[in-house]
């Protein structure tokens, strides 16, 4: 089960997000958001981050050029397109930066609204579902219909996001079967100030539900 924690912008708390056994942090590359964190500033936390760690910088509708030189100077080891990107904008990432993974998240309606993704998976590495919410991309802290979900299971890895907490994380694993999940909001103090005791919590709780369960 992958973890991801998205939203970070403290090197300090970076830090110790690794050490408690997370395994993917995000960093987004949107200025508008106040998640937003600098190229140097990310740059400066991948280095100290272990090697084995995925580090995604998420962009909205970035254009590709910016992309690709913000990956090549950051070290980021993923990118996560988070906006209405369309099948080029993928195929030019995925021919450009050929081993960096691609994660496009898709905003869940409805089932009818995952018959897009199917046009994609070709392009990508992963997927990624998150609410929708009328112009916000992300970070709106709004669950989805799991119950929905329950049955999903496309051709790529996909990540659980949208109001994730460390209370309802369990409930949503009892019915969808993802393979991974991506907080952001869930465990914050305020936007990319992260509550690292809400992150043991969710630790705390994926261990005992995995203790209790088939989950890995």
């Amino acid at each position: 089960m992958r973890i991801k924690i998205c939203g970070v912008t403290l090197l300090e708390q970076a830090i110790s997000i690794a050490e408690l056994g997370v395994d993917t942090l995000g960093f987004i590359c949107v200025k508008t958001s106040p998640r937003y964190i600098k190229p140097e500033d990310i740059k400066n936390i991948i280095k100290i981050l272990p090697p084995e760690m995925s580090k995604v910088g998420v962009f909205v509708n970035e254009n590709v050029e910016n992309i690709i030189t913000l990956v090549k100077e950051t070290g980021l080891t993923a990118i996560q397109l988070h906006g209405d990107e369309n099948l080029n904008v993928c195929r030019q990432l995925r021919e450009f930066l050929p081993d960096i993974e691609i994660i496009k998240a898709f905003r869940y309606q409805n089932l009818k609204s995952l018959q897009l993704l199917e046009n994609y998976l070709p392009l990508i590495d992963t997927i990624l579902l998150d609410a929708f919410q009328e112009g916000i991309y992300g970070g709106t802290g709004k669950t989805l219909n799991w119950l929905q979900l329950n049955n999903f299971r496309p051709s790529r890895p996909w990540l659980l996001a949208g109001g994730l907490e460390p209370d309802n994380v369990i409930t949503a694993l009892q019915i969808v079967q993802c393979d991974g999940i991506d907080l952001s909001s869930g465990v914050e103090i305020s936007p990319g100030n992260k509550d690292l005791d809400k992150i043991k919590l969710l630790l705390d709780n994926l261990n005992k539900f995995k203790n209790q369960s088939d989950f890995v």
